[in-house]
């Protein structure tokens, strides 16, 4: 990736991959399973923020190359990831509608959902990447060979924190792959307003980049795969720029229509859907069948159905939970203690 001590960035997009048939269906059968998921958050939740529908092979490319040393961290669009880092359905569902079962008791809601090794759910635009930089400070301060992965939006791709964590991510060489999920709005903002440069892989500057196709869960998988290994192999951050497109308005008090196209949007889901991608790759190799398809299909619908009726009949949570998860032991503040401030009064 260097060239003469400058960093040569790559344009990274392969539509090949060789697996098994099990993996495939598996890949086939998350990426529906988040799908109806959203479809089912969508409908409990009218101000949900409508994550992954249409950004599924993201989440789920990554999730196939992670190793169990390995973190993440993303921003309010959480539910797909919270789903495969481990969180059933019915616990993310719950969790909309204020339930005890939610993953987070019912009083974290839509954007702060959390799982092991995965560190939410962020609601300020850009806030997670220091963290997920501090979060790659300790893999490598615990030499425990974990990698952070960081993603954030082209909305916040112009933030300044973002390029302070790029910078101490470069000095300290720190595991982190920072990961900007393009899908061309940031809110009812086109990139071509909002950005003067609209290679987001290149924002690393010192750091080098790749371009992937984020609507090809194989393609990133693959590029993935290769950033972990990169940070692994000790040789500090590295840039993805996963190309996506976000087929619904950026919350549900955004119809997604006053700044683009339904002949756009229409587009997109005709020839870049990334589920539709993956179910013609596996029947035109013989991976699968059109009825195989179907009655997996058929499977996640139920599973979500069940975990639907399940967040609506769930408990909410007991009166007592205000008070759990909550600092109540007396501590101090250097400089910020009562007694300072009357010392100051008495001696005035």
């Amino acid at each position: 990736l260097h060239s003469n001590s400058t960093v040569a960035y790559l344009r990274y997009s392969i539509f090949k991959f060789i697996c098994n048939r099990e993996k495939c269906l598996k890949t086939s059968s998350e990426r529906i399973d988040l799908y109806w998921l959203n479809i089912a958050a969508l409908l409990l939740w009218k101000s949900v923020h409508l994550n992954y529908i249409s950004q599924e092979a993201i989440c789920v490319g990554m999730k196939a190359v992670m190793e169990k040393q390995d973190t993440l961290i993303t921003s309010y669009r959480a539910h797909g990831w919270t789903y495969m880092m481990g969180i059933e359905p019915s616990a993310i569902l719950s969790e909309l509608t204020g339930r005890r079962s939610g993953v987070a008791k019912g009083k974290g809601g839509s954007m702060h959902m959390y799982a092991p090794n995965f560190f939410g759910g962020n609601g300020i635009v850009g806030a997670q990447v220091p963290l997920g930089a501090g979060i790659a400070l300790k893999h490598s301060y615990s030499k425990d060979g974990g990698v952070c992965i960081t993603l954030y939006g082209d909305g916040a791709a112009n933030q300044g924190q973002l390029f302070e964590a790029f910078n101490i991510a470069a000095l300290l060489r720190l595991p982190a792959i920072f990961v900007c999920e393009n899908n061309k709005y940031g809110m009812g903002t086109s990139i071509e307003r909002a950005s003067a440069s609209l290679d987001y892989y290149t924002r690393g500057d010192y750091i080098p980049g790749i371009w992937i196709n984020g609507m090809d869960v194989l393609a990133v998988r693959q590029a993935t795969k290769f950033a972990l290994d990169w940070c692994r192999q000790g040789n500090g951050p590295i840039v993805l720029e996963a190309e996506t497109y976000r087929y619904s308005g950026h919350s549900m008090s955004d119809p997604g229509t006053s700044y683009r196209t339904r002949d756009e949007v229409q587009q997109v889901r005709q020839t870049r859907d990334p589920i539709q991608i993956l179910k013609t790759r596996l029947l035109e190799n013989n991976m699968s069948t059109s009825e195989e398809l179907k009655e997996i299909d058929n499977q996640v619908r139920a599973e979500i159905d069940a975990a639907v009726n399940f967040s609506k009949t769930d408990t909410q949570p007991d009166i007592n939970e205000l008070y759990t998860d909550v600092e109540t032991t007396a501590y101090s503040v250097r400089g910020c203690e009562p007694s300072q401030y009357t010392d100051v009064a008495a001696k005035s």
